[in-house]
């Protein structure tokens, strides 16, 4: 394992894979890979893993870009009213104040997600819990309970705007067809 230490982002730094500070978020692993601490907040990296189905609640960030980066497996990822396919390889970006969720549709799937600033940082922290592997904790036994996630959230720069899966009902509606995720702002050529 390798030791860091609080100045390490001003000397650079190695993270082997698995390595950082790895926590237990809503079904997920997530593993930090440039923490607020490093960057005095202005950006951060996690690596998270999913089992299929599970994935974000349905969100907005007012003040934090997020974007994310498929290594592995496949994700569906809602921004505004699209729908993208992410295979591995892939990336969507999900701009602030623009509502959006990730869902796996593959076991195992795992992603690099950058935010910037880096304000979900205290959300994972406060909810998620340090994880006692690195490996998918036990599956949720139910859907997670919503109303105490909003103050965290809105306390960490998130508002929470429904449960995890593909948005609410009112919207899903509006969702056009998928869209894969490449060339023309996500459209197909």
């Amino acid at each position: 394992m390798t030791v860091v230490f609080p100045e390490r982002a001003k000397h650079g730094y190695l993270l082997e894979k698995d390595e950082g500070e790895a926590f237990w978020l809503l079904g997920m692993l997530e593993i930090l890979k440039i923490s607020s601490e490093d960057t005095n907040g202005e950006y951060g990296l996690i690596e998270v893993t999913v089992r299929a189905g599970d994935g974000s609640p349905w969100h907005v960030h007012p003040d934090e870009d997020e974007w994310f980066y498929v290594l592995e497996g496949e994700f569906t990822f809602y921004i505004g009213d699209r729908r993208l396919s992410l295979p591995a390889g892939s990336f969507a970006f999900g701009p602030k104040g623009v509502p959006h969720t990730f869902i796996a549709e593959t076991d195992g799937a795992r992603a690099l997600i950058g935010f910037q600033p880096f304000l979900f940082e205290g959300f994972l922290r406060e909810v998620g819990e340090p994880a006692a592997e690195r490996v998918l904790p036990p599956p949720l036994e139910a859907p997670p309970d919503m109303g105490p996630l909003l103050p965290i959230g809105a306390r960490n720069g998130m508002e929470i705007l429904g449960p995890p899966g593909p948005p609410p009902r009112a919207l899903a509606g509006q969702l056009g067809r998928s869209a894969p995720a490449r060339g023309m702002g996500g459209r197909a050529p």
